[in-house]
């Protein structure tokens, strides 16, 4: 009784019960209006009928005479289901007709009946007409002729009562039974989604509570529930995934910027207790400048890194053309690739449009090949960088090497903060080039992969096709 009772406490209860309630004010006056408009229209045939008998009369009277018309009524008095006649003398007593009595004053007054009155036909027990709601009522039309008889033309009028009486209990029968049909409708379907809204609130207390592997439950109707719940598993996911890179960068950072801070402190302290009057102090400082620059280094790749993920850059996406990119920076780097050795091969088709940041298009190309160059490098060997169509929906840029590559098992795991494989440590760098690839690559829609290019590695970027 209680989990019925905070239904009605929902928004959707009070809706549906408004709704209800203006849907039976506006069944009870459509039940009053129609059956009101099918009396009125009965009543109006009944008076057109009333109206066409009395002209009838009226000329057989102007052509024969008061006799015939006097017989004249009393054979249409005797046909089956006939109106309703009298003919009265100045006093009102019944001379011939079907009616033998009448509500008192109805034949005072010349014209038109002011009301439906009550009446008795010839052989009904006249004492009918003083129960009012047994005795029949009718319309009538009265005529007084020039010796002071009086003449009455009537219609029943149980008919258009009778059909007033039936469109009024249809009326209310569909009323009461639509008016239970949303009763119903509405308990079992709002229970439903009463019940999807407790699963959800319990779903929410447990998010909030920390839980971030729940999810709101979504089921197979595609409803707006659902498309709700949708979205909002969406954004937990993000939320959850962002937690878990700043817990792994907060682990990273204790981790990975623990060294070279030891380094700088051991600087400082070997400059402090050596002899004072030596003057090496500018080389110590240097040395510190520059681990400070590292450090400075990391740090706005970590803050880019996080502003691009979170989606916060300040750069809008603009349509570029991605072989343009590539092709300025094969021909930036291509002295840094002889000078190590190395031949930097271009094959890059054009033109490749795209909607996306040029700067941090270049930075991810650049990283591509600063990695290529570090890790690729081997005698005579050759960097490629090729940029081509693939189908009709995506642009593919790959920087390929002839180095040792990386485990399959590790392809994945490359692309996190400060992963630095085993091989690698020797080289400089902070682990933070891949992270930095794969967060501009999930801006831009696209995706980061490593493949084998058997020697070497080739990454390749998949960029979605510009719609323009």
């Amino acid at each position: 009784m209680k989990r019925f009772l905070a239904a009605f406490n929902t928004t959707a209860a009070r809706l549906s019960a408004l709704y209800l309630i203006l849907f039976s004010a506006c069944a009870v006056i459509l039940v009053f209006y129609m059956t009101g408009s099918a009396a009125r229209f009965l009543v109006n045939e009944t008076r057109e009928a009333i109206a066409e008998e009395v002209q009838d009369l009226g000329g057989v009277y102007q052509r024969n005479g008061l006799r015939v018309l006097v017989r004249d009524i009393d054979r249409r008095s005797r046909r089956p289901g006939a109106n309703l006649y009298m003919i009265a003398d100045n006093t009102g007593r019944y001379l011939a007709g079907n009616v033998i009595a009448l509500q008192p004053g109805v034949l005072d007054t010349q014209g038109w009946t002011e009301k439906p009155f009550v009446y008795a036909r010839f052989g009904d027990d006249v004492a009918v007409i003083n129960d009012p709601e047994k005795a029949p009522r009718a319309l009538a039309q009265v005529i007084v002729v020039n010796n002071g008889m009086r003449i009455l033309v009537g219609r029943d009028l149980g008919e258009p009562q009778r059909f007033r009486e039936i469109v009024r209990q249809a009326l209310i029968t569909a009323l009461g039974i639509m008016a239970a049909g949303g009763f119903l409708i509405w308990f079992f379907v709002g229970r439903r989604a009463l019940q999807r809204i407790d699963r959800v609130s319990e779903a929410s207390a447990r998010i909030v509570a920390g839980d971030l592997s729940g999810r709101l439950p979504v089921s197979s109707a595609n409803d707006e529930f659902d498309r709700l719940s949708t979205s909002l598993n969406g954004m937990i996911e993000k939320i959850s995934k962002l937690n878990d890179g700043l817990r792994d960068v907060s682990d990273s950072i204790a981790h990975d910027l623990k060294t070279p801070l030891t380094r700088l402190r051991n600087r400082a302290e070997a400059a402090l207790s050596g002899d004072p009057q030596r003057a090496d102090y500018r080389t110590v400082l240097e040395d510190m400048i520059g681990e400070a620059d590292q450090l400075i280094k990391v740090f706005n790749a970590l803050l880019l890194i996080s502003r691009v993920e979170a989606g916060f850059s300040k750069q809008k996406l603009d349509e570029v053309d991605l072989s343009a990119i590539a092709a300025e920076l094969a021909e930036l780097y291509e002295p840094l690739v002889e000078d190590a050795g190395m031949t930097l091969v271009n094959e890059i088709d054009a033109p490749l449009p795209i909607a996306g940041n040029r700067e941090l298009i270049g930075q991810a190309i650049t990283n591509l090949i600063d990695n290529a160059i570090k890790y690729g490098c081997k005698p005579d060997g050759k960097i490629t960088i090729s940029a081509e169509r693939a189908g009709g929906k995506w642009l593919r840029l790959a920087v390929s090497d002839q180095g040792s590559g990386v485990p399959d098992e590790d392809k994945e795991r490359v692309k996190g903060r400060f992963v630095r494989l085993d091989e690698s440590r020797t080289k400089p760098g902070s682990g933070l080039g891949l992270s930095l690839v794969s967060a501009i690559m999930g801006l831009h829609g696209g995706d980061l992969t490593l493949e084998d290019a058997a020697p070497g590695l080739r990454v390749v970027l998949s960029f979605p096709v510009s719609k323009s």
